[in-house]
């Protein structure tokens, strides 16, 4: 192994998440994520998961992140947005919660 990689451990038990939504808090100190599934054709969406990191490594996976999404589109081309709605309403930013 090299310095750059980790041996990674996942438990068999640990089930896979869909989310079709996000949430994003942030304080001084840490990002919340809480991944939500929207329920089609009703107002309500689920909790499945909430992850909580620091600001640094905040910025480490938005960096990690755009550097997937390229990658990923020079492989299968452009992302594009659905035409019927705007993706603006799957992300809710709350500020300053404690």
């Amino acid at each position: 192994m090299t310095n750059h990689e980790i041996a990674v451990n996942i438990p068999q038990n640990l089930d896979p998440v869909y989310s079709n939504m996000i949430q994003i808090a942030y304080k001084e100190d840490e990002f919340t994520f809480v991944f939500l599934h929207q329920i089609p054709g009703v107002n309500q969406a689920r909790a499945k998961a909430i992850v909580s990191i620091t600001p640094t490594h905040a910025k480490n996976f938005l960096a990690v992140l755009g550097r997937t999404v390229q990658d990923f589109e020079s492989k299968f081309g452009p992302i594009q947005p659905p035409s019927e709605k705007p993706q603006v309403d799957n992300v809710t930013t709350i500020r300053g919660y404690s």
